[in-house]
């Protein structure tokens, strides 16, 4: 039986730090899902189609990776692709606080299926998401902080304010 993984979140954009965990995963699993949230609620800056476009072109080195998007539970996802675990990336205590109740429902809604926690490369565990949006915003430089083949599509989406 094939080992898959499921690598799930928002990835608004894609950074170093998640590229990082999903090619540690690609190393230890035959198949390695990046499930790309819809995510209305968290109010995203990029379209779905944009950051799977980051993704697909960060991440296209990665023979065994694949990119999805999906809406809804995730462990509804996990059973659909059949993955048996679910992997999370932690930079922070607060990090496991949150992805540890997560994992406790989501064990709740499907025994069936693992949470694995792997733990951030040190060089990375400063690095968000959120720190990328707001150093771009002021026109610092993001270079290092999200994979080379996305950092001018991110630059320009912020001189020209354009996010779809």
């Amino acid at each position: 039986m094939e080992k898959i993984a499921l690598c799930p979140g928002t990835y608004d954009p894609l950074t170093e730090g998640h590229r990082d965990i999903i090619l540690r995963c690609s190393k230890i699993f035959c198949k390695v899902m990046v499930a790309i949230s819809k995510s209305p609620r968290k109010k995203p800056l990029y379209s779905i189609d944009k950051r799977v476009d980051f993704a697909k072109r960060a991440l296209s080195d990665l023979k065994n990776v694949e990119i999805i998007t999906f809406d809804g539970l995730l462990v509804d996802l996990a059973k659909e692709i059949k993955a048996g675990v679910i992997v999370k990336g932690l930079r922070a205590i607060s990090d496991f606080e949150y992805e540890f109740q997560m994992a406790q429902i989501n064990k709740k809604l499907n025994p069936e299926v693992e949470t694995m926690f792997m733990v951030t490369n040190p060089k990375f565990a400063y690095l968000s998401s959120s720190a990328v949006k707001e150093v771009a915003m002021f026109k610092g430089s993001i270079t290092g902080l999200v994979p080379k083949e996305i950092e001018q599509d991110i630059i320009e989406s912020f001189n020209k304010n354009k996010f779809k």
